[in-house]
């Protein structure tokens, strides 16, 4: 089961994700992978192996690795200005790695965790390359290649079973930090800069820490309730909260813009 998970879960919810994102455009594709598309089936595999105190301790420290998904996607978003997706990557994952290692060794209330992400959230925002001017000639439309859903899918499953066997080892702070490390974002985005280049990536990337709301309320949930409630109904309740939140959070963020569109 926890095989399937790993292998299947997480690659079939990236490559949903890069679908919507065709459909209704990179923003929506940016908020997507910032749920927990990666991080939850690794917490909840935590959970079921490691008994629900040791995973109550890694979703606290997931929170604080929800910053390093932040800076993360910030610093692709510079690099993808000068480089390639190789580059690029590899200069976001290093920056993400050492801030990792870091905030494992802190020990943070969840609570004020999540106070952190939120913060760390809207920092990002601001940090992010300006906008092209409106100007600027659009993007023509992409042709996906017959490899790309499939690419997508194979890359996911690699980086998460790499990052969950090199977690298994190393304790719950590390474990819960490393789960939300940008799997998902990093497939997402080297296709979509690869693809369609440097806007239409720093598009998709804006649209992570908009969404990194629903993300740290799941790992807040799990953190304070798996304990008391087990982990069957405790991540049932994280999911359904996670996903409210992210329609209401999401519905606010376009309403102001659909009020000045109809009037």
């Amino acid at each position: 089961m926890a095989l399937l998970l790993k292998l299947l879960l997480g690659p079939l919810l990236v490559v949903g994700s890069s679908l919507a994102g065709r459909r209704w455009g990179a923003p929506v594709a940016g908020t997507l992978v910032a749920l927990p598309i990666v991080a939850g089936p690794i917490l909840l595999v935590t959970c079921l192996e490691q008994g629900p105190r040791f995973g109550a301790r890694a979703a606290s420290a997931a929170l604080l690795g929800l910053v390093s998904l932040a800076v993360f996607t910030v610093a692709f978003a510079w690099c993808s200005r000068r480089t390639g997706w190789a580059g690029s990557l590899s200069v976001a994952w290093l920056v993400t790695l050492a801030l990792d290692v870091g905030l494992a060794r802190l020990h943070v209330p969840a609570f004020a965790a999540f106070a952190v992400v939120l913060a760390a959230a809207w920092l990002a925002l601001r940090a992010f390359p300006p906008p092209p001017s409106p100007a600027a000639a659009a993007p023509a439309a992409p042709v996906w290649p017959w490899w790309d859903l499939p690419g997508r899918a194979l890359a996911t499953a690699a980086l998460v079973v790499t990052v969950t066997t090199a977690a298994a080892t190393v304790g719950p702070s590390m474990t819960g930090v490393l789960a939300p490390f940008p799997i998902a974002t990093s497939v997402v985005a080297a296709f979509v800069l690869a693809q369609q280049g440097s806007e239409a990536a720093v598009r998709t990337l804006r649209g992570v820490p908009r969404g990194l709301l629903g993300f740290a309320v799941f790992c807040l949930l799990v953190a304070v309730l798996v304990e008391h409630l087990g982990t069957p109904v405790t991540f049932i309740v994280a999911v359904a909260a996670t996903l409210t939140v992210q329609l209401l959070w999401r519905w606010a963020l376009t309403s102001p813009a659909r009020a000045v569109t109809t009037g």
